[in-house]
C-alpha cells in the first residue's frame, strides 16, 4: 500500500466561519485580489470586511466555468495592482481561476508552460502568493485539490494546472454561505460532491486514508442532498452537504477518480457543458457500467464489495447490495431533475469523439476496471 496525501496547510469548517478571514488575510498579505463568481455582490460583505482590516482590495469576475484566457488576463491584472494575495470566493470556478492566478504571480513564463495536454506541463517551480479558498457552494471540494482546471476555447478541452503549488493556503467551508444557492446548482453540485465521494472509494488508488473521509461523505450526502434541494434553508442539510463535498475533496486528492470525471471534462471542453451537471448525468450509468464489467471480467475484485458497501451506505439497508445503490443514485438524479447530455446539444455523432477524448483523460487510469470502447458508447448513449 501506497499513497500519497497533500491539501490545504490549514482548513476551517463551521457556521460563521466567514468572519475570520479577514484577520487571517491581514497576516498573509496587503493587496488581496477577491477572485469571485457571477454574483459578486455576494462578496461585498467579505471585500468591506478586508478593507475594514486593513487590506487594500482589487476584484475579478469568473462568471462561467475559468478559460485559460480568464487567467491570463486576471494574473497580468493583479500583477500591475501589486497583489500579494489571492481570495477565490465562489464556486468551483472562482476558486480554480484564484488558485492559478496566484500560483502564476510568482512563476515565471506563460500559463501554456505549466499546462497539461495542450502546453509544455513544466513543473512550477516556486509557490504560489498566499492563496485563500472559500466555496459558496458544496461540490467540487477543490479548495483542498492540488489542481486547477481551465477551459482552452481554442482547442476546446479543458486541462489541468497541476502542482502542490496550488494548494491553498488557507480553506474556509462555512456552510451558512450555501444556504441562497438555487436548487438546480444544489443538485448539480451536490451529485458531484457525490460522485467524488463514491470514485475514490472504489477508485484503484483506493486506500485507507481516503476510505474515511469516502464513508463519513457519502452518509451524510445520503441523508441531505434531497432536503438541501427541496429546503434550501435547512441548516444541518446544508452543513452536511459542505461537509461531504469537503471530504470528497480529500479523498480525490489521495485516491484518484474514474470513468465519470474521465467523461466530464472532455464533454465540458467540447460543449461548453457544467461539470456538476455532466458528472450527474453520467453517474448512474457509469457505476451500473462498472458493476456490470467487474462481475463479468473480475468477479473477484475487492471493487465489487466496496460497492456493495456504497450501496448500504447510501439506502440505510444493511443487506443493499451494488444494485440496490445504482438503483439509488437513478432515482436521486430523476427526483432532482437532473437533464441528460442532449441538453448540452450532444448528438450521437458526437459519441466517438467523446469515447476517444475520455479514453485518454487521466481519470480513467484509476477507474477499478478498464472499460472497452464499447462499454463507453453505451454510457454516453444511456447519459444522453
Amino acid at each position: 500500500m501506497t499513497f500519497e496525501f497533500a491539501t490545504a496547510h490549514r482548513i476551517v469548517f463551521g457556521p460563521g466561519s466567514l468572519a475570520g478571514v479577514a484577520p487571517a488575510a491581514r497576516e498573509l498579505g496587503r493587496h488581496a485580489l477577491l477572485v469571485t463568481g457571477r454574483d459578486a455582490s455576494r462578496a461585498r460583505g467579505l471585500s468591506a470586511s478586508l478593507h475594514a482590516a486593513g487590506l487594500a482590495v482589487s476584484t475579478a469576475l469568473i462568471p462561467h466555468e475559468p478559460s485559460t484566457d480568464d487567467v491570463v488576463h486576471t494574473t497580468a491584472a493583479a500583477k500591475a495592482a501589486g497583489c500579494d494575495l489571492v481570495i477565490g470566493f465562489g464556486g468551483g470556478a472562482a476558486l480554480d481561476a484564484a488558485k492559478a492566478v496566484a500560483a502564476l504571480l510568482t512563476n515565471p513564463g506563460e500559463l501554456s508552460d505549466y499546462l497539461e495536454v495542450i502546453g509544455r506541463a513544466q513543473p512550477l517551480a516556486h509557490p504560489g502568493v498566499p492563496c485563500i479558498a472559500i466555496p459558496t457552494t458544496a461540490g467540487t471540494g477543490t479548495e483542498v485539490t492540488r489542481n486547477a482546471v481551465l477551459t482552452s476555447k481554442p482547442h476546446r478541452v479543458k486541462v489541468s494546472l497541476r502542482s502542490v503549488h496550488l494548494l491553498p493556503r488557507l480553506a474556509v467551508v462555512d456552510p451558512e454561505l450555501t444556504h441562497s444557492l438555487p436548487p438546480a446548482a444544489t443538485a448539480a453540485s451536490g451529485v458531484d460532491a457525490l460522485t467524488q465521494l463514491i470514485e475514490p472509494y472504489v477508485s484503484a488508488r483506493a486506500n485507507p486514508l481516503a476510505d474515511g473521509f469516502c464513508v463519513e461523505g457519502l452518509r451524510r450526502v445520503a441523508r441531505s442532498l434531497r432536503r438541501a434541494f427541496e429546503e434550501g434553508t435547512d441548516a444541518a442539510a446544508r452543513e452536511d452537504m459542505a461537509f461531504g463535498s469537503l471530504c470528497g475533496g480529500l479523498a480525490l486528492a489521495t485516491a484518484g477518480l474514474g470513468a465519470v470525471h474521465g467523461f466530464a471534462n472532455p464533454i465540458g471542453g467540447l460543449f461548453g457543458a457544467p461539470h456538476g451537471a455532466v458528472c450527474a448525468a453520467l453517474l448512474p450509468h457509469v457505476m451500473a457500467a462498472n458493476v456490470h464489467a467487474l462481475r463479468t471480467r473480475a468477479p473477484q475484485h475487492p471493487a465489487l464489495a466496496r460497492f456493495d458497501e456504497i450501496a448500504r451506505l447510501l439506502t440505510g439497508r444493511p443487506h443493499a447490495t451494488a444494485a440496490d445503490g445504482v438503483t439509488w443514485i437513478r432515482d436521486l438524479v430523476a427526483a432532482l431533475r437532473i437533464p441528460g447530455l442532449r441538453a448540452y446539444s450532444t448528438s450521437p455523432a458526437d459519441t466517438p469523439a467523446i469515447v476517444a477524448a475520455a479514453s485518454r483523460a487521466s481519470s480513467m487510469k484509476t477507474n477499478p476496471v478498464a472499460l472497452t470502447a464499447d462499454e463507453l458508447a453505451a454510457i454516453v448513449a444511456q447519459a444522453t
